[in-house]
C-alpha cells in the first residue's frame, strides 16, 4: 500500500513538473512575442514572429498575429505611396497655377504701367489672359471632379446606351482635326446596334480624352483609330494610334491616381497627373475596365471593356 501511495505521489510530481516546464516555455514564447512585436512595431520592418512552441493555440495566436502584421505593413506602404502621390500633386498643381498666373499677372502689370500700348497689343495681351485663366479654371474643374469621383459624392446614373452612335458622334468631332494634321482616321463600328448599361455624357467624356490623346500624342503615326467590336457578353471600344506610345515601363502606372511622368503622351500627366485618372475612374462607374498596350510606332491601343447589354 506505501509502494502504491509512493507511485502516485511520483507520477503526480512528474505532472506537476510536466506542467510547470510547459508554463516555462509558454511564458517564454510570451515574452519572446511581446519583445519581437514591440521592436517590429517600433522599427516598421517587414519581419514577422517566429512560432517555437507546441501549443495549437498558442500556434493560431502567432499566426493570427503575423496576419495582423501583414495587413498593417501593406497599409504602411499604402500609406507612404499617398503621401508620395499627395507631395507630388501638390508641387504639380502649383507649378500648373502658377504658370498661367506668373503670365497672367506680368501682362496685367504691363498693361496698367504702359498708357501708351497700341489696342491691337492691349487685345492681345488680354486674349493671353483670357487663355490663362481658362486653363486655371480648367484644371481646378479636372481636380475637383477627381475628388469627387474618388469619394463617391459624383453619382452616375446608368441607362440603357446605343455605343455605336455615341462613338461615331465623338469621332466625328475631332474629324475635322486629325485631316487638318495630315493623318488618316479609321472607324471599324458595326451597322447593328450594340448596347451597354452606361452613361452617355460619361463615356463622351472618356472617348473625348482618349481621341484628344491620341491626336495630339500619336499624330506622327499619320493615322487614328477606333474599333468597337463585341461578343455575347462583352463590348469592346479601341483608341488607336502608331505614334510615339508609352515605354513599358511606364504602362502598368498611367492609371495611377495622380501618376506622372517627363514623357507622356497625356498632357494632364505632364502636369497633375488626373486626365487617365479620371478617365480610368468614369469607366469604372459604368463598370467597365480600362487597359493599354504600347509599341512605340506599331501600335498604341487603348481598350474600354464594358458587360453587353442584349435586350
Amino acid at each position: 500500500m506505501t509502494v502504491f501511495l509512493c507511485m502516485i505521489i511520483v507520477l503526480l510530481l512528474l505532472v506537476i513538473l510536466r506542467q510547470y516546464i510547459n508554463a516555462r516555455q509558454h511564458a517564454r514564447q510570451l515574452e519572446y512575442t511581446h519583445t519581437k512585436l514591440e521592436g517590429i512595431i517600433a522599427a516598421g520592418s517587414h519581419e514577422r514572429l517566429l512560432v517555437f512552441d507546441s501549443s495549437p493555440a498558442l500556434q493560431k495566436l502567432l499566426t493570427d498575429l503575423n496576419r495582423l502584421l501583414d495587413v498593417n505593413h501593406k497599409g504602411a506602404v499604402e500609406r507612404a505611396r499617398m503621401e508620395k502621390s499627395m507631395r507630388n500633386m501638390l508641387a504639380n498643381i502649383s507649378h500648373d497655377l502658377k504658370t498661367p498666373l506668373t503670365v497672367v499677372l506680368g501682362y496685367i502689370e504691363t498693361i496698367l504701367q504702359d498708357g501708351g500700348m497700341q489696342p491691337e497689343e492691349r487685345e492681345r495681351m488680354l486674349r493671353t489672359i483670357h487663355g490663362k485663366a481658362e486653363e486655371v479654371i480648367s484644371l481646378m474643374n479636372r481636380f475637383f471632379d477627381l475628388a469627387k469621383l474618388e469619394s463617391g459624392d459624383k453619382e452616375i446614373p446608368l441607362h440603357r446606351i446605343e455605343v455605336g452612335e455615341v462613338c461615331r458622334k465623338n469621332l466625328l468631332s475631332f474629324y475635322d482635326r486629325v485631316t487638318a494634321g495630315g493623318s488618316e482616321v479609321q472607324l471599324d463600328i458595326p451597322d447593328e446596334p450594340v448596347y451597354i448599361l452606361g452613361n452617355e455624357e460619361a463615356l463622351d467624356r472618356v472617348l473625348s480624352n482618349l481621341l484628344a490623346n491620341a491626336i495630339t500624342y500619336g499624330g506622327a503615326g499619320g493615322i487614328l483609330g477606333l474599333k468597337l467590336h463585341s461578343d455575347e457578353e462583352q463590348v469592346c471600344i479601341e483608341v488607336w494610334d502608331r505614334g510615339k506610345g508609352i515605354a513599358e515601363s511606364h504602362q502598368d502606372k498611367v492609371f495611377e491616381r495622380l501618376y506622372t511622368l517627363e514623357d507622356s503622351r497625356n498632357k494632364d500627366y505632364q502636369g497633375s497627373g488626373l486626365g487617365l485618372t479620371i478617365t480610368k475612374r468614369l469607366t469604372e462607374q459604368m463598370n467597365g475596365t480600362i487597359s493599354l498596350h504600347s509599341k512605340p510606332f506599331v501600335k498604341t491601343v487603348f481598350t474600354l471593356t464594358f458587360r453587353r447589354m442584349n435586350f
